[in-house]
């Protein structure tokens, strides 16, 4: 047995090594996925540049777009409102040569980020990572370009010590995981499984213990418009909206004062519902006739996402029902996007003993979890009943103004990614 810690150690000291010769190389990675504004619809060259990092690594690269009628049956699928075609998915096979001696791990990240505006904002060009005392700003480098970054360096350091794993190893680069979910479900679909799966998505280096589901909805309000001048004669629709507005807030404070979730019992206010857009008119001096907005709601894992979007769309229609012209002109309520159910962690798998165990031998201290009020692609491979949990670096702002990464715990989080692969899929000597 200690002979084989030595062995574990020495290999491990061997891959560090390597990323503290490659460190420099990874921050420049970083930047360049961040020069990318691959928010929704525009992922492909961002995908296409990681495909081709891929390729130089000498993994055997893939890439397709996703095919809604294919994933629709699934649980975690989300409906899109919008083109699916010329955005790939994307994922580099490490093979392991030689004899399969350990467990088999996909490494996944999303490549999506949210819009950055208002730009004028931040301190400094979103598009344009920048690092000041040893964090790194920019838009979607916390959330989560910092985490594709760790899982490639991870790889790489590991295959450039001349290193050859006993299992195979999976890179995957999705996109949609920050409205549908659906390209991590396209890459498992087609066949893109293994033995277990970390996303490190930026957790303060804790490992995710639990999640909510999210659900998305929009709704139409219409008016009656008119010339200003009559203003007392019309209707006006961002007037009703705003009303729709407050019985929505309403329903937040509802479903946080019920019964919590064992997982979330000691946070405060686990359930958020966040009216995210709103559009309505296009001249001051108009009455607007019509008005739309957008929400996000939070649910607990046990609960169906069916189930909650029968009750929001009750509770909206009967605080519409209130109002005069809205109990005649009813609001027009369409579910898109995430319908995602929330999921639980397994904390005594296998894949969470080997990540503790990892976290504990590189930084000498135990690895907290955490539940989380948001979600990740982890409960698609729940789905596929395959154990997964989030693990990254420490940043802050994530869909913010000045979002940045901690670079410390960056270069952490890849040193955990290296144990914890070697001692996952294990060594070939």
């Amino acid at each position: 047995m200690k002979g084989m810690m030595f062995v574990m150690k020495k290999n491990s000291d061997k891959a560090f090594k390597k990323l503290d010769e490659l460190w420099e190389e990874e921050l420049l990675f970083l930047k360049t996925l961040g020069s990318y504004k691959s928010t929704l619809l525009n992922e492909k060259n961002l995908q296409m540049f990681i495909k081709n990092h891929l390729d130089d690594m000498g993994l055997n690269t893939h890439y397709f777009d996703i095919e809604p009628d294919k994933i629709a049956h699934y649980n975690n699928y989300g409906e899109p409102n919008w083109l699916c075609e010329n955005r790939p998915v994307v994922v580099g096979e490490n093979k392991s040569r030689g004899l399969k001696t350990g467990k088999s791990l996909i490494l996944q990240g999303h490549v999506d980020v949210v819009s950055a505006e208002p730009e004028h904002m931040w301190d400094t060009d979103p598009y344009c990572p920048t690092v000041i005392d040893n964090k790194m700003y920019g838009r979607g480098i916390c959330d989560m370009k910092s985490g594709v970054a760790a899982m490639i360096y991870a790889v790489k350091a590991i295959n450039e010590s001349g290193l050859e794993l006993g299992a195979d190893l999976q890179i995957q680069t999705v996109i949609e995981e920050e409205c549908t979910g659906n390209g991590a479900l396209a890459l498992l679909e087609r066949g893109f499984v293994a033995d277990a799966a970390i996303i490190p998505e930026p957790t303060e280096l804790k490992a995710i213990s639990s999640q909510v589901g999210v659900i998305w909805l929009q709704v139409k309000v219409i008016g009656s418009g008119a010339h200003v001048e009559r203003a007392e004669k019309a209707v006006n629709a961002i007037n009703k909206a705003a009303y729709l507005i407050q019985i929505i807030d309403e329903y937040r404070e509802y479903i946080n004062t019920e019964s919590k979730n064992n997982e979330f019992i000691e946070h405060p206010h686990p359930l958020n519902v966040n009216v995210g857009v709103i559009k309505g008119g296009d001249w001051a001096s108009n009455v607007p006739s019509e008005c739309t907005f957008e929400v996000r709601i939070g649910l607990y894992p046990e609960q169906d996402p069916k189930e909650v979007q029968n009750e929001i769309k009750k509770w909206i229609l009967k605080g519409a029902s209130k109002d005069e012209w809205l109990n005649e002109n009813s609001p027009e309520i369409t579910f898109y996007g995430f319908k995602a159910p929330g999921t639980i962690v397994n904390k005594d798998s296998d894949l969470m003993k080997a990540l503790e165990e990892a976290h504990l031998t590189t930084h000498n201290e135990k690895m907290e979890t955490k539940p989380f009020t948001a979600t990740t692609d982890i409960r698609a491979f729940h789905e596929f009943g395959i154990p997964a949990t989030c693990y990254g670096a420490k940043g802050e702002n994530m869909h913010g103004i000045n979002e940045y990464i901690d670079l410390v715990t960056l270069k952490k989080a890849t040193q955990t990614l290296i144990s914890l692969i070697l001692n996952w899929c294990e060594v070939n000597e």
